[in-house]
């Protein structure tokens, strides 16, 4: 959807700076950052994205049963698009409590239940497929991730399919790209270069 892309880049919720790039806590050097967190501030923009997100999934993954957010980002919007569903929702922790009952995930997950967890960002799926494990561990059937923004990045396509979960995001890096240029947000050598890191992040520049 470029108009969430459109949106992304309006709020500055994506900034790109191809000749100035940033450094990931990866360490690796990037002319793209992402940083969805910024979408909750702006209610007409996380409401196009919730109702976006609630189409996906219908489309995609009809049968789910249970929306489950990745803490934190993913919460709020997992929230939203329970709602608009009318679905159980859970949350995933990164890793389980280290006090009380130790609990990784919260709220009620029932063993098999088709699950969709919500991810604002997709960049190699790690943190996301991390998720998946620990629903999987407490016997959900998880049958797919939704996200806002995927970088398209080559990893998060193996990790996905290692892991036998489809995935889906609302936009895109290469819809993102189209937008800015034809926005003037970009010119030519910064397109250029922007395409050069997607081919290959880690060797870039």
């Amino acid at each position: 959807m470029k108009q969430i892309a459109a949106d992304l880049l309006k709020i500055k919720a994506v900034a790109l700076s191809p000749k100035k790039p940033f450094t990931w806590a990866s360490g690796i050097k990037s002319p793209i950052y992402c940083d969805n967190r910024l979408t909750i501030s702006y209610p007409q923009i996380r409401e196009a994205i919730a109702a976006g997100l609630a189409s996906l999934i219908k489309k995609k993954f009809p049968t789910v049963e249970v929306i489950a957010g990745t803490a934190t980002a993913g919460i709020p919007h997992a929230a939203w698009v329970a709602e608009k569903l009318n679905l159980p929702m859970i949350y995933v922790r990164s890793k389980p409590k280290d006090h009380g009952q130790g609990r990784q995930i919260e709220g009620v997950l029932k063993p098999g239940q088709k699950t969709v967890l919500i991810d604002d960002l997709i960049s190699t799926g790690g943190s996301v497929l991390k998720a998946v494990k620990a629903a999987q561990k407490e016997q959900a059937e998880v049958i797919g991730v939704v996200g806002i923004f995927s970088y398209q990045l080559t990893a998060a396509t193996k990790n996905f399919a290692a892991a036998k979960i489809p995935f889906a995001t609302l936009t895109n890096y290469r819809e993102l790209i189209e937008v800015a240029q034809q926005s003037d947000y970009i010119d030519a050598d910064d397109l250029q270069l922007l395409q050069a890191w997607r081919k290959d992040p880690q060797n870039w520049q």
